[in-house]
Formats: structure tokens, C-alpha cells, sequence
């Protein structure tokens, strides 16, 4: 995980002097590109296939570290569906900014629509392994929960240790209660003792000064 978080800050830095750093010399070149596919075809059809693989490839690869760090650093974003959109999220927020922000750089949909392909090779290669090895399975509606060799025997581990958790408590306040009872009847016994004293006392008056007579 902590590797991964360093991954990420490394990566964000390397995405944001790659998509917002301006490029005034560029500015005649750039244009904002709303139909999906529009800029792929141009790409393709070009005679230059360096340069195809170059605006392409690289959209591709840029999107893969993010099939990579979500699973490990966001567990809730394992699933293909879940990386493809996270990453459509985030770069889509990025064309969006240089479109309006930043000189030499324009809005293109096929970029996002690259990045997120890239993504979703990074998470079949690589991503799905790390994910399923730092953090529990996923639990999906359609499939039922399957048991482990060892659950039932940590399920009564639990159990068993629950049970003489409650035992204890529950002795506990019983020899609280009991010495509560044993000190109050301590306390009445005392009092009752104490009460008959002065009537025995009185009792005996007349007999003391009967023997002290002449």
C-alpha cells in the first residue's frame, strides 16, 4: 500500500507535466475533438506510423498505470467496469482543464477513450493480481459467498470465545450482586444487634440498684 500511495504521487506528478504543462507553439495545431473516434481515424490514416504509434501508443500507455495503483489503493474500485470509469473520470476532468486552462492544448474525447482502454490493460495484466492479493475478495450478487477449508473452524473459534466472554460477565455480576446482598445483610444484623442494647440495659436497671442498697 505504501509503495503504491508513493506510485501515485510519482505518477500524478509525471501526468500533470504531460497533459498541463503549455505548449504556446502547438496552439495553431490543436483543435477540440467531441466525436469519439475522430482524432483514432486521423491517427491511422496519417502515412507517418511513428507518429501514429506515438499519439496512440502513448495514450494507451498512460492509462495503464491506473489499471495498476486503483485496486491496490482503492479497493472499491476493483472490476473492469470500475477502473475503466474511475479512469474516464479522471482523465476526462483532465481534457477538460486543458481545454479551457491551458495554451496549446485542447478537449479530444478519443484521448480519454485511450486512456481508458490502457486502464483496462493494466488492470488485466497486472492490476486484478495485486488487488485480489492486498485485499478480500469482492462479494458479487449473482455469485454466492463460497466457504473456506478453515472458516468453520474460526467461526466456532468466535463463537467459543464469545460464550466465555459472556460467562464472565455475567459471573462478574453475580459475585457483585452477592457481595452487595452480603453486605447489606452484614449492615442489618449489625443494626439489629446494636437495637435490643439499650432495653436490656434498661431491664437491668433496677436490678443493679437493688443489690447496691444498704
Amino acid at each position: 500500500m505504501a509503495v503504491g500511495f508513493v506510485c501515485m504521487v510519482a505518477f500524478a506528478v509525471a501526468l500533470a507535466k504531460v497533459t498541463l504543462v503549455p505548449s504556446p507553439a502547438s496552439v495553431p495545431l490543436t483543435h477540440t475533438n467531441l466525436h469519439p473516434g475522430s482524432s483514432i481515424r486521423l491517427y491511422f490514416n496519417q502515412p507517418d506510423w511513428r507518429d501514429t504509434i506515438k499519439q496512440v501508443g502513448g495514450n494507451v500507455v498512460l492509462g495503464v498505470p491506473f489499471g495498476f495503483l486503483l485496486p491496490v489503493l482503492f479497493p472499491r474500485t476493483r472490476g473492469f467496469v470500475r477502473v475503466v470509469l474511475m479512469t474516464a473520470f479522471v482523465m476526462l476532468t483532465v481534457e477538460i482543464a486543458q481545454g479551457l486552462l491551458v495554451a496549446g492544448r485542447a478537449f479530444d474525447i478519443d484521448d480519454v477513450i485511450l486512456n481508458a482502454a490502457g486502464a483496462f490493460l493494466g488492470y488485466l495484466v497486472l492490476g486484478r493480481r495485486l488487488g485480489r492479493a492486498l485485499h478480500p475478495r469482492r462479494v458479487h450478487w449473482w455469485r454466492p459467498r463460497t466457504e473456506s477449508a478453515d472458516e468453520p473452524a474460526r467461526d466456532a473459534a468466535v463463537k467459543k470465545s464469545r460464550n466465555q466472554w459472556v460467562w464472565a460477565w455475567r459471573t462478574r455480576d453475580a459475585r457483585r450482586t452477592a457481595g452487595i446482598k452480603t453486605s447489606a445483610m452484614t449492615k442489618i444484623k449489625k443494626m439489629t444487634r446494636k437495637q435490643p442494647a439499650p432495653k436490656r440495659l434498661r431491664e437491668r436497671i433496677p436490678a443493679l440498684l437493688r443489690a447496691k442498697r444498704p
